[in-house]
């Protein structure tokens, strides 16, 4: 039976981007034969370098601090040069997941960060693959999607509150970013013959 191995790369600053790491992890488990792991980028080890070498697929998340990702996850991406210059990543599926305070907050610079740091290791995107919600009259912020991002999933989280705070449509747009990559993993790792 095919499988997929999705590994999750991910920093959290204050639990927010954490509680959407595991959304994320669960949409992936939602896929029949996809496995997940979560990688703590904040110190990374061996141990954490070689699961992601092993993901068919890196989705990476960070909070978006100051208009982009934060200090520590840049410290992650620059220490992935070691991958860069062997190509190690090399044709991995990627995408990405962010969170600030605001309901825009520049979340766009982080993932078009984390897509530009995809395309230097040579690994394809995987944009979130749903329509924005919350634009209508009828809409609502319990839609998937509700702030409108398109790259990856973005997600707003009121600075004063905790990581339980963390707005359900946005989980469960994260939870579709996990099961979508895996999909996609799946996909791309066992092509249908045509």
């Amino acid at each position: 039976m095919p499988s997929v191995h999705v590994a999750i790369a991910y920093y959290s600053g204050y639990g927010h981007t954490l509680e959407l790491a595991k959304a994320v992890r669960d949409g992936i488990e939602s896929v029949p034969e996809a496995r997940a792991d979560m990688v703590d980028v904040a110190d990374m080890t061996d141990a954490k370098w070689a699961i992601l070498d092993a993901g068919d697929a890196i989705i990476f998340g960070t909070p978006t601090y100051m208009g982009s990702a934060s200090g520590a996850f840049h410290a992650f991406a620059e220490a992935t040069s070691k991958r860069w210059m062997t190509q190690q990543w090399l044709d991995k599926l990627a995408s990405g997941f962010t969170n600030s305070g605001s309901m825009s907050g520049d979340k766009l610079h982080t993932l078009q960060y984390l897509a530009l740091l995809a395309a230097q290791h040579g690994m394809h995107w995987v944009s979130l693959g749903l329509l924005p919600g919350w634009n209508t009259t009828t809409g609502s912020e319990h839609d998937d999607n509700r702030l409108g991002f398109y790259l990856g999933a973005g997600a707003q989280t009121w600075n004063d509150q905790g990581p339980d705070a963390v707005h359900t449509a946005d989980i469960t747009t994260a939870h579709h970013l996990g099961a979508r990559v895996a999909t996609q993993a799946l996909r791309y790792q066992h092509p249908v013959a045509s």
